[in-house]
């Protein structure tokens, strides 16, 4: 590989990094930044604490479902807005040009995820701090290095996961669908308002596939002050779920992007 080409790689990702959120998702907007990092984990945070005591359940309670909210804004960021980007690009009638360009497909790719990574960020930083402030969730005994480290290998994942699910969505109309579903299975399967151990074996093994549900427990266990032994296998999921999601978007663009080009939706909208 050529200087050049390597600086051609680095340039294409970087561009993608800053340039691709401003102009087909709007993360760039104050408003947007706003309502995600602040808005968001505050009226979801509320609405489950509020169900929680009403529910009166001990294993699912207030500080437990609080706790799991403040984690689980992630995906509004990482998967539902991620994801949307197939949409724009279409709506923008940009996406056959990005499809005929001799930009590396990979760093065109992942340069997008850069600032939803930087969002999902601060919105589970924010949520964090409203569970500590608002609801008195003790972090009295956490592991701070490790809540850190946990806090951005979930982002990492899910935002991985979201771009998985925007090279599917390129075969679809739109991926609103995907990104609703994925968006609220992970509140019914991923331990955020009540522990897995609620749900059939089924659903069990189904959120167990999902990065979200290795992320709660990650930040869950963080801060419980769990030690390192603990701490890896969470780790090396959230690691494979990445790792997973990324190859997958990849090795599957191809195969969506000609069924694409195939049926017209290539330019649906």
């Amino acid at each position: 590989m050529t200087v050049a080409h390597r600086a051609s790689i680095w340039r294409t990702f970087w561009t993608n990094a800053v340039l691709a959120p401003r102009m087909s998702l709007g993360f760039m907007r104050a408003d947007y930044v706003f309502g995600s990092v602040v808005i968001v984990p505050l009226t979801q945070m509320v609405f489950f604490a509020t169900v929680a005591s009403l529910a009166g359940n001990a294993q699912a309670s207030v500080g437990y479902v609080v706790l799991g909210n403040a984690i689980s804004t992630v995906t509004y960021t990482s998967i539902f807005s991620v994801c949307q980007t197939t949409d724009q690009e279409k709506n923008h009638g940009t996406m056959e040009h990005l499809l005929v360009s001799p930009a590396n497909r990979v760093a065109m790719y992942l340069g997008r995820g850069v600032i939803p990574i930087l969002v999902s960020l601060a919105t589970v930083t924010v949520g964090l701090l409203y569970a500590a402030l608002l609801y008195h969730v003790s972090f009295g005994g956490a592991n701070f290095p490790f809540l850190a480290l946990s806090i951005f290998l979930t982002t990492v994942s899910m935002v991985g996961f979201g771009l998985f699910l925007g090279g599917v969505a390129l075969f679809f109309r739109t991926s609103i669908i995907l990104g609703n579903i994925f968006l609220f299975a992970g509140l019914l399967l991923s331990g955020v308002n009540f522990p897995l151990s609620f749900l059939p074996p089924v659903l069990r093994v189904a959120g167990e596939l999902f990065p979200l549900t290795w992320g709660v427990a990650a930040i869950r266990a963080s801060v419980a002050g769990a030690g390192l032994a603990t701490m890896l296998p969470y780790w090396g999921f959230l690691l494979l779920g990445t790792f997973a999601s990324l190859v997958l978007a990849m090795a599957l663009w191809g195969i969506f992007e000609r069924r694409a080009l195939a049926t017209g939706s290539i330019v649906r909208f």
